[in-house]
């Protein structure tokens, strides 16, 4: 039996546990001195919550595979794992991170998922001297989002953040649009906020470097209802590529009344990051969710083994689906890689119960996690590791599928390991 399949059993024979409330599980084996405590905050209720649907199916093979302990230095220790949910707030994100750091004593923090979490959870981990490591957010929107400016030492000692960048979706987008004839008139609608100001600052002036012409209506707050002058622009301008970064909620308002007013019809490409990233939100559009397409940071098709569990992508996938009836969503991947990436981070170390070595050894991380390869030894900047994204599609379901709707890879730019078996379809 290959390994993959060993450990496909035991998680579906412990599938109740990986659905069950999270709570911190502490496994014998080491005396109470030698225990590490690490933290982890996501978002798992309120407007992200699409990002934290899968992370207590993840919690739980991170809880199981560390169940002996963790060797670092050649001593063994227990291993805590304290999980908090922000329900998308960024206070109570602040706030939990601060109550793990002085109430709990975490030896490290985990943190996933957009600015709105990471980014108060790095700052209190920075203020505290705690190393911290995230993803899942646009590392320009973590870095400069905290202060930090372009061509000066980096200000963080303590946090660690991997993740695409604007690069990746410029790679994503410029390889995926290229799939179909457009007049190359890019419709933006970039939020108000860290990741859509990180976006418009960045990323628009490289899509015009490549010949799209770019109309951008201005930021917008996130929970806008009315959404009709930004339609008539771009219907006026004859945009027939969209793009936009929004929270679930303000897409799913935006794209109905575009489909009222009749800009969905004039629209050849539909890509949508953020809200477009998981089923549910997909699922919730109807019919209008038909072919549009996004960028993935995991996927299945991913060549990619988990170095904490030993699952590959494609078990994982089809564990979590059949542990919990629900369609695997791409944050699967991303929140497994923060365990693989943390706990050899706290292994390389030496010494996990020394905030310095754990510091040191997030500095010089460089390791193959279920994600892909994490490594912080080549920059762009210091504290940053990229990743990429490669472009995808929501497409239609065959029939007998258990879902309404399938991802499909359509380009692997950002990572030509990964296989691709569609091309992207119009979407109108």
């Amino acid at each position: 039996m290959s390994s993959d399949s060993s450990r496909r059993s035991f998680i579906l024979g412990t599938g109740g546990a990986a659905l069950a409330a999270a709570t911190p599980s502490l496994w014998v084996g080491a005396d109470a001195a030698e225990v590490i405590k690490v933290g982890f905050v996501s978002p798992r209720t309120g407007p992200l919550a699409g990002f934290g649907e899968c992370d207590p199916f993840v919690i739980s093979l991170a809880r199981k595979a560390l169940a002996g302990g963790l060797m670092s230095g050649g001593k063994r220790y227990a291993v805590e794992i304290l999980d908090r949910d922000s329900q998308s707030d960024p206070t109570r994100a602040g706030q939990l991170a601060n109550e793990l750091i002085s109430k709990d004593g975490v030896d490290m923090m985990l943190a996933t998922s957009t600015p709105e979490v990471i980014n108060p959870v790095s700052d209190a981990s920075e203020a505290a001297g705690v190393p911290c490591l995230t993803t899942v957010c646009p590392w320009e929107a973590w870095y400069f989002g905290r202060g930090a400016k372009p061509g000066q030492p980096s200000p963080f000692k303590w946090t660690y953040h991997y993740s695409f960048g604007v690069n990746s979706f410029l790679v994503a987008y410029v390889s995926q649009w290229a799939e179909l004839p457009t007049n190359k008139k890019v419709a933006v609608l970039y939020p108000n906020d860290a990741d859509g100001n990180a976006i418009r600052e960045h990323l628009i002036p490289d899509l015009e470097k490549h010949g799209f012409t770019i109309v951008d209506p201005g930021g917008y707050e996130d929970g806008t209802s009315d959404y009709s002058a930004q339609i008539a622009k771009f219907k006026a301008e004859n945009c027939q590529i969209f793009n936009t970064f929004p929270i679930p909620p303000d897409f799913a308002a935006f794209w109905h009344q575009a489909a009222q007013q009749g800009y969905t019809s004039m629209v050849k490409i539909c890509q949508v990051a953020k809200t477009g990233l998981f089923p549910s939100t997909i699922e919730a559009l109807g019919s209008l969710g038909n072919r549009i397409a996004t960028a993935d940071y995991w996927h299945p098709d991913w060549p990619y083994k988990s170095s904490l569990t030993g699952i590959g992508s494609r078990a994982l996938a089809d564990d979590y689906q059949s542990a919990t009836g629900k369609q695997w969503s791409q944050q699967l991947g991303a929140s497994l890689s923060l365990f693989d990436a943390g706990m050899t981070a706290l292994k390389n170390s030496g010494a996990p119960k020394t905030k310095a070595s754990v510091a040191k050894a997030l500095s010089v991380l460089d390791t193959v996690t279920v994600d892909g390869r994490v490594d912080f030894t080549h920059g762009p900047v210091p504290n940053v590791a990229v990743m990429p994204i490669l472009g995808s599609q929501w497409l239609k379901a065959k029939a007998g599928s258990r879902f309404p709707f399938e991802n499909v890879m359509t380009s692997n730019a950002g990572d030509p390991n990964v296989p691709v078996h569609a091309k992207l379809l119009p979407y109108s």
